[in-house]
């Protein structure tokens, strides 16, 4: 069996690559989004025709880093409520296992 430090650091691990999962999925998407609401930009206005290169990369960049903290901070409590909800199904099992076996103890008597 794990020692208690062991699990805490298993989690933290666990816990940081679904947030970092979440922050390249996030930034894909929202990597895309940013992409194709620029092309629309492009095709439509003439004021964002005539940004520099600069700060249409810092536009993208900008929509890429939001969508990625946006779900790596969504994916990290998810985890967190996943993880919640083991350790309670854990705790209640035990429990459960406990009384079944003094009833079963009682039984042999």
């Amino acid at each position: 069996m794990p020692s208690i430090n062991e699990t805490k650091h298993q989690e933290a691990t666990d816990a940081s690559w679904e947030a970092s999962r979440g922050a390249v999925y996030g930034a894909v998407k929202w990597g895309i989004a940013s992409a194709i609401l620029g092309g629309i930009g492009y095709a439509v206005s003439p004021v964002y025709r005539g940004l520099t290169i600069q700060f249409k990369v810092y536009l993208q960049m900008s929509g890429m880093v939001l969508g990625s903290m946006m779900e790596a901070d969504a994916r990290l409590r998810a985890f967190e409520e996943r993880i919640r909800v083991q350790k309670r199904l854990a705790r209640e099992q035990a429990y459960w296992q406990r009384i079944q076996k003094e009833l079963g103890d009682d039984d042999d008597d």
